[in-house]
């Protein structure tokens, strides 16, 4: 008589490879409406005392027009990060539309990293591995936090006294010189994006000019001045945000001495075809290197 075969495999006491989503965490409730974000992390068995894991963090500002993040955008992606053993933290911030102008967002961003790093054992973070990538403008905020590391200018009266210092910056496609991309495309002529960037800069013609070069993240590399390493990347079909964007905050960064990298993708456009497992294997080894994470939990 035959016997059914049975497989078997063993258990994974540690829960290593898995990871759970945390949704709807509040970092902010002192600018208007609270301000939200949504935690991927690691799965550990329970009764396990966080305080004791501090793993490596990633925050993940979505690409918006400096809108209101959709946190739920790259989730799929995200939680592969997770599953290797990173916290992640995909935020969301102020709506320039709704009459936040510059700097709201680059505040916002900056207040959700002291508050992870405020709550680190909690979460089981290490406050002295956290790194910060972005898509878009989510890849601008990330420059500009990278380059303006604890600067009071951009800081909230929320979690005072923590640093928002970052010890890695990974940017995706983001705008980084302003004047010269709103000169060589017609923004202006665009309703939708005429509204952003009237409600990101303002009315008046003199403070718009000096809000539109402090965004861009080309007017803070300074020589001499030590930086976090970046990455950065970019599809060299990109109709919305030059390529030479890209080029020129890695040029800037290069010429200063920083630490960066810099990654074309070919014939890529903005978002859609610019991904692909070979790039996201790419952010997760800088993000590996730099955050000295072993990676075995490799979820690619």
């Amino acid at each position: 008589m035959k016997q059914l075969p049975i497989r078997t495999l063993k258990n994974n006491p540690s829960l290593a490879g898995m990871a759970r989503l945390l949704p709807d965490v509040t970092y902010s409730t002192q600018t208007g409406a609270p301000l939200k974000l949504w935690m991927m992390l690691p799965w550990v068995p329970e009764g396990t005392d966080t305080a004791t894991l501090k793993r490596p963090a990633i925050v993940f500002v979505q690409g918006s027009a400096w809108t209101f993040p959709d946190v739920c955008f790259e989730i799929p992606q995200l939680s592969q990060f997770a599953r290797m053993g990173f916290v992640v933290a995909t935020v969301t911030h102020r709506n320039s539309l709704e009459g936040h102008a510059f700097p709201a967002y680059l505040q916002d961003v900056k207040c959700a990293i002291r508050c992870l790093r405020a709550h680190a054992k909690e979460y089981g973070i290490d406050p002295a591995r956290v790194a910060i990538w972005g898509t878009s403008s989510g890849g601008n905020t990330a420059l500009l936090v990278g380059l303006t590391a604890n600067d009071p200018a951009y800081e909230t009266k929320e979690y005072a006294g923590i640093s928002d210092e970052v010890s890695a910056v990974c940017a995706c496609f983001g705008p980084t010189d302003l004047p010269a991309m709103l000169n060589k495309l017609d923004y202006v002529q665009n309703e939708e994006f005429s509204a952003i960037f009237r409600g990101l800069l303002g009315d008046d013609p003199v403070l718009a000019k000096e809000r539109m070069i402090e965004m861009s993240p080309v007017s803070h590399v300074e020589a001499g001045k030590s930086y976090p390493p970046f990455l950065v990347l970019h599809g060299t079909a990109d109709p919305l945000v030059p390529y030479a964007q890209c080029e020129a905050i890695a040029e800037k960064l290069f010429d200063c001495g920083a630490d960066v990298q810099m990654l074309a993708v070919e014939g890529a456009e903005h978002e859609g075809s610019f991904w692909s497992e070979a790039l996201l294997s790419e952010i997760a080894s800088f993000l590996r290197e730099k955050l000295k994470h072993s990676g075995k939990e490799n979820a690619f």
